[in-house]
């Protein structure tokens, strides 16, 4: 089963508007999905550049979100729990929370937010990496979505 991701900020392949980058406000952009299948227990964002110099670049890493929220609201503030209970992990900037695009110049780059329904909730510390998240994952997703934007500098 697959999960329908949108963004108001922009479409399918379209270019992530500045504000939501690090050249801008560097604040998320907002989200919103279709609702999960029956079983989800808790629901786990990732955002990731597959065009870094030096390999895939995480942006941001969500987790133990509850399995009834369809939607993100911008700036999701970088606090390691959020109000609704959800995990915030490690990007590779080092830091809690959202870190928005931020390519060398060049051709733009590939961000892509993937969301992903599971039917457990997860026990992993707040600042989880991306590998944690994906290894503690294995074997619960019921199903995912993603949506993609470039970004560039010239």
């Amino acid at each position: 089963m697959s999960l329908q991701l949108t963004s108001s900020a922009f479409k399918e392949g379209a270019t992530v508007p500045q504000e939501y980058t690090a050249d801008g406000k560097d604040v998320s952009p907002s989200l919103r999905w279709s609702a999960s299948p029956a079983g989800t227990n808790s629901l786990a964002l990732i955002c990731d550049d597959p065009d870094a110099p030096r390999g895939t670049w995480v942006h941001w890493v969500l987790y133990n979100l509850p399995a009834e929220v369809q939607e993100l609201q911008e700036g999701v503030p970088p606090e390691k729990t959020l109000a609704n209970g959800a995990r915030q992990g490690k990007n590779d900037f080092g830091n809690i929370g959202y870190g928005g695009p931020s390519p060398p110049r060049g051709k733009p780059h590939r961000y892509f937010f993937k969301l992903y329904a599971l039917d457990t909730t997860l026990d992993l510390p707040v600042g989880a990496t991306k590998a944690q998240l994906v290894s503690a994952m294995e074997g619960h997703i019921l199903a995912q979505g993603q949506l993609m934007g470039q970004y560039g500098r010239r």
